[in-house]
């Protein structure tokens, strides 16, 4: 039996600077740290100009204390690295509590917003001034 497990999955629009991101399972430390290095190598075209991330969340179970501490530091570099604004679609106090706890880890609190739909987030995202593909 293999130990490879789909954690997350990064798509890059490179036009409109938009980055979407899916999320699933349960996250440890290794997982974190890989997503963090592939979602660097990923938007390295985008980097140094505005951008955005549109993260859904509806398949993240959790987060062990050490990657909520990784994606914390994640949501740091972003801010760094031309991110203007994140948002994230989560319809869980459990992991809404979780995403908090990194929010507060990134210093990044004035530039993410929590939606329950993708729509909402579309929504948002647009009056930032990004284009948003629909899915």
């Amino acid at each position: 039996m293999s130990d490879w497990q789909f954690k997350y999955n990064i798509s890059v629009d490179e036009r409109n600077r938009v980055v979407y991101v899916k999320i699933f399972g349960v996250w440890k430390e290794d997982t974190a740290q890989r997503y963090h290095e592939d979602f660097k190598a990923e938007t390295e075209t985008i980097i140094g100009k505005p951008w955005a991330k549109l993260i859904d969340l509806i398949n993240w179970k959790m987060g062990t204390p050490e990657a909520i501490s990784i994606l914390g530091e994640h949501m740091d570099w972003s801010r760094n690295n031309g991110m203007k604004v994140q948002t994230y679609i989560i319809n869980d106090p459990i992991r809404y509590g979780q995403l908090l706890k990194m929010f507060d880890k990134g210093k990044a609190k004035e530039v993410s917003k929590t939606f329950r739909t993708r729509a909402e987030a579309e929504r948002y995202l647009k009056t930032e001034g990004f284009k948003v593909i629909s899915s």
